[in-house]
């Protein structure tokens, strides 16, 4: 138990951290109705693209915001291979997604994993998260601010505050009315295919951001990080989904409920492990089975609180 609340405060980093690519799943998954499979592609793509750049020396916000910006080509490329070359949705993320392990590989210099140099205190500090500051904190070494969990914190806000945003301008209506019906936004003269890419633009962006901000959170960029990506995503989703969804309505709030499913997820999977001390190597299928169960826990509810159907009707004499 002691060694379990000893590794909360990464759990739940590392869950606020993946909320953000959480974030982005929902918009795909929800407002959309699109299974966008590039997430398990582009979130490897921002974890290069970053680790590469701050390894050159350039800026760590510079470095952020091209992995932003490369993560959003990853979700044009689905969308404009969806649109305009008539593919489906889910086969057209599988081709990025395929596409991208090679990409990702080139953006390596064609190697399975680049780090970052954290024995370098000047190296150490500019990043904006890290494992290391954790344990720093802990140690009072450092101030809580340069902690992750109040620097993930503050990007979840801020990100929920700009869809927030967005979503209530005209251009967002028109974009969530394109998820809901598409056949009534297309006879209010709403661009349907153009929104369809923006909103895999957007999703793809925060899913390389999120990328981005793991990889500085574990000092390094790996070809396999994004494996999965997607199952985590949605589970984020679902848990956020299953817990909040009678209490929160807003809007925000939604966005919300997805970035705390997630640190539930992570909390979980952390308490399976040290409190159960099972081999690491079943972590697959611990993740598998814990998400199973809250995407069953839906049916099993409407199933369990349904009235039952009468049968046969009034006898009229």
């Amino acid at each position: 138990m002691i060694s379990f609340i000893g590794t909360l405060p990464g759990a739940i980093s590392q869950g606020l951290i993946w909320g953000i690519m959480a974030i982005g799943v929902y918009i795909t998954y929800q407002i959309l109705d699109i299974a966008d499979l590039t997430v398990d592609g582009s979130f490897c793509t921002g974890g290069a693209v970053f680790v590469v750049l701050f390894g050159s020396g350039v800026n760590v916000w510079l470095a952020l915001f091209a992995a932003l910006l490369a993560g959003m080509a990853t979700g044009i490329a689905t969308g404009l291979l969806h649109t305009v070359c008539g593919i489906p949705a889910i086969l057209a993320g599988i081709l990025t997604q395929l596409g991208l392990w090679s990409i990702n590989l080139a953006i390596m210099g064609m190697k399975a994993n680049v780090a970052i140099n954290v024995t370098n205190p000047e190296n150490l500090d500019k990043l904006l998260v890290s494992l290391r500051f954790v344990q720093d904190v802990a140690k009072g070494t450092r101030p809580f601010t340069r902690h992750p969990i109040f620097v993930v914190g503050l990007f979840t806000i801020a990100t929920i505050a700009v869809l927030y945003w967005f979503f209530g301008t005209e251009l967002g209506a028109s974009l969530r009315a394109t998820g809901a019906n598409q056949n009534m936004a297309r006879a209010q003269g709403i661009h349907t295919e153009r929104n369809k890419v923006l909103g895999l633009m957007l999703s793809n962006g925060l899913v390389a951001f999120s990328g981005a901000l793991l990889s500085q959170y574990q000092s390094f960029a790996d070809a396999s990080m994004g494996k999965g990506a997607i199952v985590i995503g949605l589970a984020a989703v679902i848990i956020g989904q299953v817990l909040f969804s009678k209490l929160f309505h807003n809007f925000a709030l939604r966005l919300l409920a997805v970035s705390i499913g997630s640190m539930i997820y992570y909390v979980v999977i952390q308490a399976v492990v040290s409190l159960s001390g099972i081999d690491t190597n079943y972590l697959k299928l611990i993740s598998a089975v814990i998400v199973a169960i809250f995407l069953a826990i839906p049916y099993w509810k409407a199933r369990s609180f349904s009235k039952p159907v009468k049968k046969g009707g009034k006898v009229h004499a």
